[in-house]
């Protein structure tokens, strides 16, 4: 399946979602993508996801469902590690 980096801007600061985490993986499962990990900026108003999932659609489905942004979504192939090789995503 493939893999995608999403880019959330938000207006104001976000706390991590804790508490939310159960139900936006619920609708993960539902929209068939899988959350692997975020980055959250030191403003906490960006944060940047890797995700797997079949399409660009399905993520922004899931992220519309848990009211999340989904400002930029970019499939990736792969990591270029700091030897300088290119290694799968996964």
């Amino acid at each position: 399946m493939p893999y995608f980096v999403i880019e959330r801007n938000y207006a104001e600061a976000v706390e991590i979602p804790v508490e939310s985490a159960a139900d936006i993986n619920l609708i993960n499962d539902e929209e068939d993508v899988r959350w692997l990990y975020s980055f959250l900026s030191l403003d906490h108003r960006r944060s940047y996801c890797l995700y797997e999932a079949p399409s660009i659609e399905a993520i922004i489905a899931a992220a519309q469902r848990a009211g999340l942004p989904a400002d930029v979504v970019t499939e990736v192939t792969g990591r270029v590690m700091p030897n300088g090789l290119l290694e799968p995503v996964a």
